[in-house]
């Protein structure tokens, strides 16, 4: 697609990032609301902290992508900085048509420039579209990632 430019989004934008995290099969059975006052802090955090960007696909105005783009420091790979992409999603009647390629591309980009060692993702494993977009641009699954929903922790922390 041309004439997309990527830039990190502003507060004006909330609405419309809410909407493409809200338009896929995951996204209908999640929680996403109006913008409300968790919203607004979790933009505000974002926007405040230079290790992470809130990124959309403006096409003259009309947002047609989006992705959180972290920045992590650690000690493994000799100190390197890696990035990590989440939240990756392209509004829905767009799909296949290549915007998700460019925005990836954009992404990858940006951690080369910014002297990452890595880029690595997460993806749902109910996805397998998504699994097939990503190996197709170079994504390696190299890693079984877990989560730990904190609701459940307290059961956990007894054993």
């Amino acid at each position: 697609m041309s004439d997309v430019i990527f830039r990190e989004a502003v507060r004006a934008d909330l609405p419309a990032v809410i909407a493409l995290l809200a338009d896929d099969v995951l996204g209908r059975t999640r929680d996403f609301t109006e913008v409300d006052a968790a919203y607004e802090k979790a933009f505000a955090d974002i926007d405040a902290d230079p290790r992470n960007q809130l990124i959309v696909a403006d096409a003259d105005g009309e947002l047609l992508g989006c992705m959180q783009l972290t920045y992590i420091p650690g000690l493994g790979r000799h100190g390197a900085e890696r990035q990590l992409i989440e939240a990756v999603r392209v509004r829905s009647d767009l799909r296949g048509r290549g915007l998700g390629r460019q925005m990836i591309t954009w992404a990858v980009d940006q951690a080369k420039q910014r002297g990452c060692a890595l880029v690595q993702l997460t993806t749902d494993k109910t996805r397998q579209d998504a699994h097939r977009f990503y190996v197709n641009l170079g994504f390696l699954p190299t890693h079984e990632g877990m989560k730990l929903p904190l609701s459940h922790a307290p059961a956990i922390m007894q054993l």
